[in-house]
């Protein structure tokens, strides 16, 4: 396959993974979000595990370098995913007088 014939292939991809992940998304009801959270933290964290095993492979700089934007990137988000969860799951302890 040519380069360019490629690049529109991922591309196609990428915008359909968007497109379908926005709906998916945005039809999520209030109560479910707290344990869908969870499920992304943890698949974060093996985001996380695969990341760093990439940067120990002897592949050249730009591994080196996307696996440690990959490792940050998924910290990111699941420290952000754990602070999330843990506000909302504030909201349903009961207030102390």
């Amino acid at each position: 396959m040519d380069p360019i014939g490629l690049l529109i292939m991922l591309l196609t991809i990428f915008v359909l993974a968007i497109f379908v992940g926005f709906e998916i998304i945005t039809k999520v009801p209030p109560t479910l979000h707290t344990p869908l959270m969870s499920g992304s933290n943890a698949i974060s964290g093996i985001t996380i595990v695969g990341a760093i095993l990439s940067a120990h492979v002897d592949a050249g700089m730009t591994t080196k370098v996307l696996a440690t934007l990959a490792v940050v990137f998924a910290t990111i988000n699941v420290v952000g995913g754990f602070l999330v969860t843990h506000r909302m799951l504030e909201m349903f302890r009961k207030k102390k007088d």
